[in-house]
């Protein structure tokens, strides 16, 4: 039976400017803290592990990022949370170049003080809407980038401008050759938003995979799906094992099942894009 997490004051905590409140709370099960903003969980932290990774859709992100060439990587991250990929990078990939691009202010402050960034981590820290940021990176991003990571939620949704056809060519365009784009998707039962997603993402970068809880996938409850997408084929020959051994058994669906998964989906438009589903509150009880 999950139980509610403890409302109180003594821990940090901010007022975003869009009026919610973001706190800074030690994990009730496992090390670490995590970021709780309007009662949902956004983020886990490790500051004496950055490799620990607790939220499932993040080891799975993780066990990607781990397939692709060795050495330090050029990402672009949308979304900052807690910093929880970039800190995973920065420890696993040394000399790693990155930028992170955060609507809240007050968030990026909150999360800097409570919980610092290694000393002499190339993290730069961008303020500003994710599709409006994107076009003030530095010019010698684009074509450039290893990794681009499309993870922002305002409060449990995705907005619906960071959904559509139009955005993930803004996206594409800062991949290098065989650079890889990973996206959260949260959707519930059917699938019909993830379906979507994956539909408008194909059209962009023809090289898919979903990764997610086999639950979550064949669409029985809400949950996460991360989607992987290149203009090259993905490196996830290892991936299939590495997910089903755990710690969080997950499935991955490529080639002809990742097809199958968005057949009859239709593209998203900046004309027609809406918000991810809002997952319900019992969600969020563990």
């Amino acid at each position: 039976m999950g139980r509610t997490r403890a409302r109180d004051t003594e821990h940090p905590q901010a007022r975003l400017d869009h009026g919610g409140l973001a706190r800074v709370v030690p994990s009730e099960f496992t090390t670490g803290f995590e970021l709780i903003v309007d009662e949902t969980p956004q983020s886990h932290v490790d500051l004496d592990d950055p490799t620990h990774l607790h939220f499932e859709y993040i080891v799975r992100m993780g066990a990607v990022i781990d397939q692709l060439a060795a050495g330090p990587l050029t990402a672009v991250h949308l979304g900052a949370g807690a910093l929880t990929l970039p800190r995973y990078i920065e420890a696993t990939r040394p000399g790693s170049r990155q930028q992170v691009i955060e609507l809240e202010a007050p968030l990026v402050a909150l999360v800097r003080e409570n919980l610092p960034l290694p000393r002499g981590a190339s993290i730069r820290l961008r303020i500003g809407d994710a599709r409006e940021g994107i076009a003030r990176l530095p010019s010698a991003l684009v074509e450039s980038c290893d990794l681009v990571v499309s993870d922002v939620y305002s409060g449990a949704q995705t907005p619906a401008h960071l959904t559509s056809i139009e955005f993930y060519r803004e996206l594409s365009a800062l991949l290098s050759p065989g650079g890889v784009l990973l996206v959260n998707v949260a959707d519930g039962p059917g699938l019909a938003f993830a379906r979507r997603q994956l539909a408008t993402i194909a059209e962009v970068l023809p090289e898919i995979a979903v990764l997610a809880d086999t639950q979550v996938l064949k669409g029985r409850h809400f949950g996460n799906l991360v989607m992987a997408a290149s203009s090259a084929p993905l490196p996830t020959e290892w991936l299939p094992r590495m997910l089903a051994a755990g710690p969080h058994p997950a499935k991955i669906a490529q080639g002809a099942e990742a097809r199958a998964f968005l057949q009859g989906a239709r593209v998203v438009t900046d004309a027609d894009a809406v918000p991810s589903p809002r997952p319900d509150a019992s969600l969020f009880l563990r």
